[in-house]
């Protein structure tokens, strides 16, 4: 018999090891046997607890949109003003746990498939919402709604672009540069963000 909470820990464990292969590999052409070998379960158990290979691989988008979005709710509620609100959105975006190589390159292998897969492509527009919101809650109270959704629309796309250009190993080379490149940009449309 199975002990009881395996199941949560094995789940997390092949998902963890999606995100290694996929990151490994730079595209979501991985096999299940592959990845339960990562997770150090069998192909057959990979299976029970997802299913089919592609259920697996929404299970992991699911999986970093949340770690997203807690990270972001952490972040946000820790500002104090809009303008820290934004640049709080484009620090997340860059930190230490979401702006790692397997990461980065698993993004970029969801938006290539995106193009096929309708459930990947409702992930996908999931996260872009959820950025243009999370940038709008901040911008609106600096700008007319109409600048907000513009300077939304270019940080996001600017965050986008330097996640691509990661992915690809090409163009800006560490989070710390791609956060002053947009923060340099924010501050042509905002102002400097004010410090405590």
């Amino acid at each position: 018999m199975p002990k009881l909470g395996m199941e949560p820990l094995r789940r997390r464990a092949l998902i963890d090891a999606a995100i290694s292969a996929i990151g490994e590999r730079g595209t979501l052409d991985v096999t299940m046997s592959d990845i339960a070998g990562r997770a150090g379960v069998s192909s057959a158990l990979a299976h029970h607890y997802f299913g089919a290979k592609d259920e697996l691989l929404q299970a992991t988008m699911r999986h970093l949109l949340a770690e997203l979005n807690v990270d972001l709710v952490r972040a946000l509620h820790a500002t104090s003003s809009p303008r820290q609100r934004v640049s709080a959105v484009v620090a997340v975006s860059f930190s230490e746990v979401q702006f790692q190589p397997e990461t980065i390159a698993a993004w970029l292998a969801f938006y290539v498939e995106a193009q096929r897969s309708d459930p990947l492509r409702r992930l996908l527009r999931i996260y872009a919402r959820r950025l243009h919101s999370n940038l709008m809650s901040g911008l609106c109270g600096l700008l007319s709604r109409a600048e907000s959704d513009e300077v939304a629309e270019t940080t996001a796309a600017l965050i986008d672009g330097f996640y691509i250009r990661r992915a690809l190993k090409d163009g800006v080379p560490d989070a710390a540069t791609a956060i002053t490149l947009i923060e340099a940009y924010l501050e042509t449309r905002l102002g400097p963000q004010e410090t405590e």
